[in-house]
């Protein structure tokens, strides 16, 4: 109900809308309307109030429930449903609860809060509370079990245009699932999967972004190493320029999500690996890899069509490599 409020007033271009208006719209008592309207307002949404004329939306926070992400979603999988936590310990571990329950292909998972966030090879993903977007989605793709990693590569590359288009901020991808914005690591992509045999059961994809961060919010090395779209728009001088609403990034990220997705989906891994070669910040450079404790120094010169990256190295050897450690020379400390 409150949902179908608030549209109806982001809605309203004359201003006010009555009590008795929202009544009958709703076919609910206006006691009924202003118990909803009170509850907007803790929510952090300012609505003035005037005697006879009725309720009018004057600023809308940058909050991520399910209601904001659902209003004008344009993507028709992704986000079907959307299961919202102030708090928790992981999305992508309710994520990967719910999938073996049986949820949904498209729900997501989003808080404004991770207490055991994690990244890649099991690192700790730092959280602040209300100053990033934190979510997880339930794919079940028609892809083989060595074809996986392309939906990293497709989650990157989603991430860069999405961010591009709201904001004109240009990132990079660092090989397999860093998000690069002025030299650092700005957003990060987990991928936990369910498989058995020869066959995937589902995908839980995982985006962490950093969007309200301070410089304080990070500690230990990520000082050095991290970033988030609001720092480096105060550093351009940008900041109060281009509104940035966590619900509008997810909303574009779910949209070009959908349709990169299905590209997948429908065999075409060319044009994913042909779009992230176009954003990346890893070939062409000089990368040292670390597998398995042994480690290797080379140059990226390319990916194959299932997303692993090709490393030409130093001893003329070339090597096809789908896991560990890479690090870039001139990025992020190395």
């Amino acid at each position: 109900m409150k949902s179908r409020i608030l549209k109806k007033l982001k809605n309203t271009k004359e201003g006010y809308v009555s009590g008795e208006q929202l009544s009958e719209y709703l076919g609910v008592s206006r006691t009924y309307i202003w118990k909803c309207i009170k509850e907007l307002r803790e929510e952090g949404y300012v609505i003035k109030s005037s005697p006879k004329i009725g309720y009018k939306l004057s600023y809308i926070p940058d909050v991520i429930n399910s209601k904001e992400i659902m209003e004008e979603r344009e993507s028709k999988l992704l986000g079907k449903n959307i299961i919202y936590f102030p708090e928790i310990d992981s999305t992508n571990n309710y994520a990967k609860k719910i999938a073996q329950e049986g949820c949904e292909e498209g729900t997501v998972v989003i808080a404004d809060l991770q207490t055991s966030g994690r990244g890649r090879l099991g690192r700790q993903w730092n959280s602040a509370d209300k100053k990033g977007i934190l979510m997880s989605v339930v794919l079940k793709p028609k892809i083989s079990i060595e074809e996986l990693q392309i939906i990293t590569l497709v989650a990157s590359v989603t991430v860069v245009e999405a961010i591009k288009e709201l904001t004109g901020i240009d990132l990079g991808v660092k090989w397999p699932n860093d998000i690069i914005l002025d030299g650092r690591k700005v957003c990060g992509i987990l991928i936990e999967a369910s498989m058995e045999m020869d066959k995937i059961n589902f995908v839980v994809l995982g985006i962490g972004l950093n969007v309200w961060h301070e410089k304080e919010d990070f500690f230990g090395e990520l000082e050095e190493k991290a970033t988030s779209l609001s720092i480096y728009m105060r550093k351009k001088g940008q900041l109060n320029d281009i509104i940035i609403r966590r619900s509008e990034i997810i909303k574009r990220i779910l949209y070009k999500l959908e349709g990169l997705y299905d590209k997948v989906n429908k065999g075409d891994l060319e044009s994913i690996t042909a779009l992230w070669r176009k954003y990346s910040v890893t070939l062409g450079k000089e990368v040292l890899i670390v597998v398995k404790g042994e480690q290797h120094s080379g140059m990226a010169i390319d990916i194959t069509k299932e997303g692993k990256l090709i490393v030409e190295c130093i001893d003329g050897t070339r090597k096809e490599v789908l896991s560990g450690e890479i690090f870039v020379r001139g990025l992020l400390g190395y």
